[in-house]
């Protein structure tokens, strides 16, 4: 079955609008780390993408007023993590604002460029930073990949309608 856009339901743009579309769009689940000046810093994003392939480059947004943006804004390189359908509560704490991210139960190590590695995850990258680039209230960052693996056991975690979900078959 079809149906037809109902234009008499439009609403203007807003920021209310767009985050009411998105919720509908289902997303893959990234943490994003760098090493901070007082520590290591992360976030969780779905907006994770594959720019290019030659040369590798990911890109994802991060808002300017984020807790993890200062760091990002001034690291040269930074961490990405696809998460499991086991990592709901990880993605969950990293999601949180003023959370210990990287307390316990956390796992993790210093990896490549001194950029935080989590471990347990479907695959990670550590990725240099090519450009910011400024985009309203947040800034497009794209990564060129340096190192990573995709070899973790498991299947993607996914969130859609404000929730972290299992992908289902």
């Amino acid at each position: 079955m079809t149906a037809t856009p109902d234009l008499g339901t439009a609403r203007l743009a807003s920021p209310d609008l767009l985050r009411s579309v998105f919720r509908r769009h289902a997303a893959g689940v990234a943490v994003i780390t760098a090493a901070g000046d007082s520590g290591p810093v992360g976030f969780t994003a779905t907006s994770l993408t594959s720019v290019s392939a030659e040369p590798p480059i990911v890109s994802f947004g991060v808002g300017t007023g984020a807790s993890s943006w200062p760091a990002i804004s001034e690291s040269g390189h930074v961490g990405v993590h696809v998460l499991g359908e086991h990592q709901q509560e990880l993605a969950a704490t990293f999601a949180k604002s003023g959370a210990d991210r990287f307390g316990a139960p956390t796992r993790w190590r210093e990896g490549p460029e001194g950029v935080p590695v989590l471990d347990d995850v479907l695959a990670w990258l550590v990725c240099r930073i090519v450009a910011r680039v400024p985009a309203g209230d947040h800034r497009i960052v794209l990564a060129e990949v340096v190192v990573g693996d995709h070899s973790g056991p498991g299947r993607p975690l996914v969130y859609h309608q404000g929730r972290f979900n299992g992908l289902r078959d």
